[in-house]
C-alpha cells in the first residue's frame, strides 16, 4: 500500500453502472493510500495476519474484549486458522509489536462480489486512537484489491457510538433490521440480550464511502430535521425510559440511549424495555420500507419513508451538509 494518492487530492469520478478493471484497481490504489494515512494517523501498522502466533493473538484479544462465558469464544483458533488458509480477510492492527485491534471477514456469494465483515474490535488501551477506523479503511483495500465493491456487517443498533461509527464515520447504509440474529449470546458485551443487529452495506465505491475514508463525514442534524417537521418515532422520556411516538410522517427520528452496555449493568430492566422499543420502531419502519438516511450523534437515527416528498428529503440533505474531521470512538 505505497501507491501515491491522486494529484491535487481531487478524486476522480467512478460510475457504478460502468465498473471495468482499471477502475477497480485505479479504487484499490486510491483505497490503499486511505488506509495506510489513517494507520499513521492511529499510530498502528495494520496488515494481514496468516502465522499461528498472530492468529492466537487474535483470539486472545477478542476474548479480552467480549468475556465470553463457558458457551464458547466467539472466535476460536481453528475457525481463525480456517479462514486465513483458505484466503480470507484477518487483519491486525499493531503497535510495535503488540496486537491492539482486529477484524475478520470472509467472501460472500460469487455473484454478490462481496465480503462479509463478521467481528472486529479493539483493545481498551487503543481506544480514542481511531484504531478500527484504520482497521476499516486496510479491509477496504484489501477487498478492492481482490474485486470486490461491497462489505457488509452487523452491529446492534442500541450502541449509540457504534451507530455513529458505522453510518457516519464510515458512511455505510443499513440494509435489514434482524431480531436476535445470533441468539443468547453470554458475554461481557451482550449480557444475555436478544441479539437484535442492523446489517449494513458498505459500497466501497460509493461518493459517500470514499468522502469519509478521505478524512470527512456528514452526520444528520435531528433538531434541524424537527424543526423542519420530522416526527419522532421513538424517544426518551424524563426517567430515561423509552417512550413510543408516531411511525407515520415521511420522516422520521428514532432514539436510542446514550450507554446502552452501561444500562445492561446498573438497569437491566429499562435495558430490556429499550429493546422491545427499538425493534418495535426500528424495526418495523425498515420491514416496512422506510430506510436509514443518517444518524445524530446525540442519538437519532434519520428514516424517510418511500414516497417522501422532495421538500422533506431536501431537508434531510441539508442536516447533512457539514463535514467534520475523523475523530472519536472506533470499535464496532
Amino acid at each position: 500500500m505505497t501507491e501515491s494518492p491522486p494529484t491535487g487530492g481531487i478524486r476522480p469520478v467512478i460510475d457504478p453502472n460502468h465498473l471495468t478493471g482499471d477502475t477497480i484497481r485505479g479504487a484499490a490504489a486510491e483505497a490503499a493510500v486511505r488506509a495506510t494515512a489513517a494507520a499513521e494517523a492511529s499510530k498502528v501498522a495494520v496488515r494481514e495476519v496468516r502465522t499461528g502466533r498472530e492468529l492466537d493473538a487474535v483470539h486472545d484479544l477478542f476474548n479480552v474484549i467480549w468475556q465470553p462465558g463457558p458457551a464458547g469464544a466467539p472466535m476460536t483458533g481453528e475457525l481463525l486458522r480456517a479462514l486465513a488458509k483458505s484466503g480470507n480477510y484477518i487483519g491486525g492492527a499493531f503497535d510495535g509489536d503488540e496486537l491492539v485491534g482486529a477484524c475478520v471477514g470472509f467472501f460472500g456469494a460469487p455473484a454478490d462480489e462481496a465480503v462479509h465483515s463478521h467481528i472486529a474490535g479493539v483493545s481498551g488501551a487503543a481506544r480514542g486512537r481511531s484504531v478500527g477506523f484504520a482497521l476499516k479503511l486496510h479491509q477496504r483495500a484489501w477487498s478492492l484489491e481482490r474485486g470486490a465493491t461491497a462489505i457488509t456487517w452487523t452491529f446492534d443498533p442500541l450502541v449509540c457510538r457504534n451507530a455513529y461509527f458505522n453510518l457516519v464515520k464510515l458512511a455505510a447504509r443499513p440494509e435489514e433490521y434482524l431480531t436476535n440474529f445470533y441468539g443468547g449470546l453470554q458475554d461481557g458485551i451482550n449480557g444475555g440480550d436478544d441479539t437484535d443487529r442492523l446489517l449494513v452495506r458498505w459500497d466501497l465505491l460509493g461518493e459517500p464511502v470514499r468522502a469519509a475514508c478521505a478524512g470527512g463525514f456528514a452526520p444528520a442534524d435531528a433538531a434541524a430535521l424537527r424543526a423542519a417537521g420530522a416526527a419522532v418515532a421513538l424517544d426518551t422520556d424524563p426517567d430515561g425510559a423509552p417512550a413510543a411516538g408516531t411511525l407515520d410522517a415521511p420522516t422520521l427520528l428514532v432514539a436510542v440511549p446514550p450507554d446502552i452496555e452501561r444500562l445492561r449493568l446498573t438497569a437491566p430492566k429499562q435495558a430490556e424495555k429499550w429493546r422491545t422499543a427499538l425493534r418495535a420502531a426500528l424495526g418495523t419502519l425498515m420491514a416496512e420500507g422506510a430506510r436509514v438516511t443518517g444518524f445524530d450523534r446525540s442519538g437519532w437515527y434519520v428514516l424517510q419513508r418511500a414516497g417522501t416528498t422532495g421538500a422533506a428529503k431536501a431537508a434531510v440533505e441539508r442536516s447533512r451538509t457539514t463535514r467534520v474531521p475523523v475523530t472519536g470512538e472506533e470499535k464496532r
